[in-house]
């Protein structure tokens, strides 16, 4: 079967069920069956409804804001008409009664193809922008930054999701700056790791009321695995493609997934305060990045974080120490940020014409205007060519 064949994913606990639907798709022209080691985007989902659970639909729907699936098509024994109109509400496309007819479902598969066949005229898919901050010591405020910077990016109307991944695997703090309660961890992807794909992610990301979906850490050391190299490459090259922004918490780990996930990033935010010891760390991790093939120079910035005008050390000391521009200044708003974190809200759930508030927020415009220039640029060269 051709690559370019329309993959497809059957979720049902029925194996006879799961059998027949896939003999059909197989014997289908221009279709196969995805398997479960198979992490490419998922074009239709056919999945078997059991029963009328709230948080099934809200998975479903998650997946298709997320552009994680392309389509989804229901099944269930259950034809009641409030379940046909709620799953028709949140984007499924196709309802199958059981017991299922083979001709209602290649007549939906073919429906499928004509819809994909009109819209081949549109531009494909853009790779979502990977932001890792990192902290150039303890205590500088890297999940204060990324955290807030992920919630502003998602506020941005034409932005349609972002996630945020905390990679501080013994002090991972998300879930409390957001105030979420997540039943799952980056650990429970590690361990299964040959079930990653789009639907199982979904299932693990906890979401925030902003729109941020949350992949927290473990937090504590109980025998999950190492994040290799491999593993993390597999779950930010999965994320890229199913998120506009993925905002990475890389705390002050170098470990090598951590430098995985450095040397994958669009944008290296590196955190730093206006103090001898944190620019000289600064200092020392510039040096030490700049050997890294994969990150050009010119894709890392300095974030000053708590900046005083009043500071015994000036921008153009900090820059000369440094011997690089600063790209950005966050204003020392202790009151707003304290209150943010004590009550589990982002700075903009707090006080909205916060100086704090107001500056993340430009931080977050400047961002998405800097990639569209990236891309600008790179598509302006690949013309050249």
């Amino acid at each position: 079967m051709s690559d370019s064949a329309t993959s497809v994913k059957i979720e049902s606990n029925n194996p006879r069920l799961k059998n027949y639907l896939a003999a059909i798709v197989q014997s289908t022209e221009g279709f196969r069956v995805q398997g479960s080691e198979d992490t490419r985007r998922l074009d239709l989902l056919i999945f078997e409804l059991e029963n009328d659970d709230e948080n099934i639909f809200k998975a479903i729907q998650s997946l298709l804001n997320s552009d994680a699936v392309g389509e989804v098509f229901l099944t269930s024994k259950n034809t009641d008409p409030s379940l046909l109109m709620q799953a028709m509400r949140i984007g499924v496309k196709e309802f199958f009664a059981q017991p299922l007819k083979e001709e209602e479902v290649r007549q939906a598969l073919e429906g499928f193809k004509e819809r994909g066949e009109r819209s081949k005229h549109k531009k494909s898919p853009k790779l979502g922008q990977i932001i890792d901050v990192v902290g150039s010591k303890g205590g500088v405020g890297t999940t204060t930054v990324a955290v807030n910077l992920a919630v502003s990016l998602a506020e941005i109307k034409s932005i349609h999701s972002v996630a945020l991944i905390d990679m501080n695997m013994l002090f991972g703090d998300i879930p409390l700056f957001l105030g979420l309660k997540p039943n799952f961890h980056w650990g429970e992807i590690f361990k299964n790791i040959d079930r990653l794909d789009s639907t199982f992610l979904m299932s693990v990301l906890s979401k925030h009321s902003s729109g941020v979906y949350v992949l927290p850490s473990p937090s504590y050391l109980n025998g999950y695995p190492a994040s290799t190299p491999e593993i993390m490459g597999h779950l930010i090259d999965l994320m890229q493609k199913m998120f506009d922004f993925v905002v990475i918490d890389g705390g002050q780990s170098l470990n090598e997934g951590s430098l995985k996930a450095i040397e994958m990033s669009n944008t290296l935010l590196l955190v730093s305060l206006l103090s001898l010891t944190c620019l000289s760390n600064t200092n020392k991790l510039l040096m030490s990045l700049n050997n890294l093939e994969h990150l050009p120079k010119e894709y890392i910035r300095i974030v000053i974080n708590r900046h005083l005008k009043s500071s015994d050390i000036s921008l153009n000391d900090a820059e000369s120490t440094i011997n690089q521009k600063i790209f950005w200044t966050i204003p020392n708003d202790y009151k707003t940020t304290m209150s943010a974190i004590n009550h589990g809200k982002a700075v903009s759930q707090i006080k909205a014409n916060a100086p704090i508030t107001k500056n993340i927020k430009e931080m977050a415009h400047v961002m998405t205007q800097r990639e569209e220039k990236q891309e600008k640029k790179r598509w302006n060269f690949l013309k050249r060519l």
